[in-house]
C-alpha cells in the first residue's frame, strides 16, 4: 500500500509511487491511496508512460484507492525522473531595487526583501532574516500537514510561532568582530487541531523536523560557493 495523503501527482506523489512500485514484484498490484481528486485524471497517464497497467480506482470514506499492476522492471523514464529529482537545483535571482530593499525572483514569483538589521515595528518589506524564519515555519507547516495526511489524520487548523536570536548583529554592521551574524537560537511552538492523540501528533512532528529541507539546511554545514563577477 502506498499512502499519498493529500498529495497530487505534481507535488511529490509520483516520486512516492515510483519508490513503492520498485518494491512490488513484476505482475504484483500496488494500492495507492490519496484524497486528492486530480489523481483520478493524472495517474492513468503516468501508468501509460511507464508501462504499469492502471487497473482502476475505488472510493473509500477516508480516501480514494487506485490500483496499478507492475508491468516489469523499472522503466528508463522512471529511473531518469528519479535522478532528475535528486539532481534538481533550486534557483533564484536577487536584484537590488533601491535604498534598503531588494527584489527576489524565482520561477513565476517575486517579492521584496528589506535589510537584515531592521528593528522598526513597521517596514516596507520583511527583513532577510525574517524570511529565513518564515521559510522554516512554512516548510514545517506544510511538511506536518503532508505527513499527517499520509497517516490518515485530518488537520483542521495549524499555526507555528517562531522566534530567533542573532548571535551578534553588530558583526553584520561592521562595528564589532566577536561572534557571528547568524542565528544563535531558533525556538517556537506548533499549535495544531487534528483528529488524533497528542502522542501520535508529537511523533509526526518529530518526523517533520527530521526530514524538513529547511531545518536540515539550518542545522547542518552547507558548502557555499558564491562568487563575484564585475559587469560593465
Amino acid at each position: 500500500v502506498c499512502d499519498g495523503g493529500n498529495l497530487d501527482c505534481g507535488s511529490g506523489l509520483l516520486l512516492i509511487i515510483r519508490k513503492a512500485v520498485n518494491d512490488v514484484p513484476p505482475g504484483g498490484i500496488l494500492e495507492i491511496r490519496s484524497t486528492e481528486i486530480s489523481v483520478r485524471e493524472d495517474l492513468p497517464a503516468w501508468c501509460r508512460m511507464t508501462k504499469n497497467p492502471y487497473l482502476g480506482w475505488a472510493p473509500d470514506p477516508a480516501h480514494n484507492k487506485y490500483f496499478v499492476r507492475k508491468g516489469g522492471e523499472v522503466q528508463p523514464e522512471t529511473a531518469a525522473a528519479d535522478q532528475q529529482a535528486r539532481d534538481y537545483r533550486w534557483q533564484c535571482r536577487v536584484r537590488w531595487a533601491e535604498g534598503m530593499q531588494c527584489t527576489v525572483y524565482c520561477r513565476n514569483h517575486s517579492w521584496a526583501v528589506g535589510q537584515p538589521a531592521s528593528f522598526d515595528v513597521e517596514d516596507a518589506a520583511p527583513s532577510a532574516v525574517e524570511y529565513v524564519l518564515g521559510a522554516l515555519g512554512a516548510c514545517l507547516a506544510m511538511g506536518f500537514q503532508i505527513h499527517a495526511s499520509r497517516r490518515g489524520i485530518q488537520v483542521e487548523a495549524l499555526e507555528i510561532a517562531l522566534s530567533g536570536q542573532i548571535d551578534n548583529i553588530f558583526v553584520f554592521l561592521g562595528v564589532e568582530q566577536e561572534g557571528h551574524s547568524g542565528f544563535r537560537t531558533i525556538s517556537g511552538t506548533l499549535y495544531v487541531q487534528a483528529d488524533a492523540e497528542e502522542e501520535v501528533l508529537a511523533d509526526i512532528w518529530q518526523h517533520t523536523l527530521a526530514v524538513s529541507p529547511v531545518t536540515s539546511t539550518l542545522a547542518r554545514p552547507v558548502t557555499m560557493d558564491i562568487a563575484l563577477r564585475q559587469v560593465f
